[in-house]
């Protein structure tokens, strides 16, 4: 297992992250468990949740997961163990906080201090807005459409509530998820004009299916030195070859129908057809492969990968194994010419 330096940060993370947003909805608090120990068994030091998790979001299970990762957490070196957990931004989840849902200073607070009791520490490694206060177009919308905006809570103000936790030593960095270049251009501008906290990282979808970060926010990220934490790797589960012939039976698919809706496009299935099928003539696992090329990208800081057995979570660290060579990534850019960016 290799470790990187997340941003500014003094963060030394894990290539692969643990991705828990399957806890309390289809992993019980056993199997939670049994994948934590495996995974910091493995070399894993970065755990990923949310306080709206698990998914999909219900008003029963929400904050379950990280109430599991805070029983498993209370037993472990904390400092040997890098949280990351985030705040919801505006929603229809009217169950998270009320009706108000805003990155404003009293949800802010709130939120941090339901997210420290369910997970039983006293801080929060990295703290990620899941995603912006301010109208952006979301998990596969199309366009960008200046109707939608809305009233938002200024991206100064957000930074200066997150310094006074920050300075209470509630979070140690700030990070941001679903942005946009121009959100993270702004957040980091404005932390240099005022003196406040700059965000360290972002976390955004990137998979074979889905290269848009590397087109704009790559370049963002790199002269603003944020790191990527790519989550969906395997498209939701597209990657893996799994849903080719049909939805397997307590697959996420099958047991949350339209949940996918992000994955059901033009494009998607002949492009994860070939992707299987190079990783099949090369003798790799369609899901490792997948996972190699996310790790192989120079922008990207940590994986995140997810999984609801334990066959799956192996197979996924395992793929830290694999290295894929200049011809076969010709290969993997040859179906993207041909199907770019199916599932944005």
């Amino acid at each position: 297992m290799e470790y990187k330096k997340l941003g500014d940060s003094d963060l030394l993370v894990s290539e692969i992250c643990l991705g828990t947003m399957t806890y309390g909805q289809q992993n019980t608090i056993e199997e939670a468990r049994e994948q934590l120990d495996y995974a910091v068994a493995q070399g894993i030091n970065f755990i990923d949740a949310a306080e709206m998790y698990p998914v999909p979001g219900r008003a029963e299970t929400q904050g379950k997961t990280e109430e599991y990762i805070g029983e498993w957490l209370v037993k472990q070196q904390r400092d040997k163990v890098i949280i990351v957990t985030k705040i919801a931004g505006p929603s229809r989840m009217e169950w998270i906080r009320g009706e108000k849902r805003r990155v404003d200073r009293a949800n802010v607070e709130q939120a941090l201090s339901d997210s420290l009791k369910r997970l039983r520490t006293d801080y929060i490694d990295l703290y990620q807005i899941h995603w912006p206060d301010r109208y952006v177009p979301l998990f596969g919308a199309p366009d960008y459409d200046p109707s939608q905006e809305r009233d938002t809570v200024p991206i100064a103000e957000q930074l200066e509530v997150f310094a006074d936790s920050i300075e209470a030593g509630k979070i140690r960095y700030l990070g941001l998820s679903n942005e946009t270049p121009w959100g993270v251009c702004e957040f980091c501008h404005l932390a240099e004009k005022l003196g406040l906290p700059k965000v360290v990282s972002i976390q955004n979808a990137f998979n074979l299916t889905n290269r848009q970060f590397q087109i704009h926010l790559a370049e963002a990220c790199r002269f603003n030195n944020v790191g990527l934490l790519a989550y969906s790797p395997l498209a939701f589960g597209l990657l893996t070859g799994k849903y080719l012939n049909g939805i397997p039976e307590n697959s996420r698919l099958a047991l949350f129908p339209g949940f996918g809706q992000r994955y059901e496009k033009q494009n998607v299935t002949e492009a994860v057809h070939c992707y299987v099928e190079i990783a099949r003539q090369h003798g790799i696992s369609p899901a490792q492969l997948a996972l190699a090329f996310v790790r192989s990208r120079w922008f990207v800081t940590s994986t995140i990968i997810g999984a609801t057995t334990m066959a799956q979570l192996k197979e996924n660290i395992s793929s830290i194994d694999v290295k894929l060579d200049p011809d076969l990534l010709t290969e993997l850019d040859a179906v993207h010419i041909r199907y770019p960016n199916p599932t944005p």
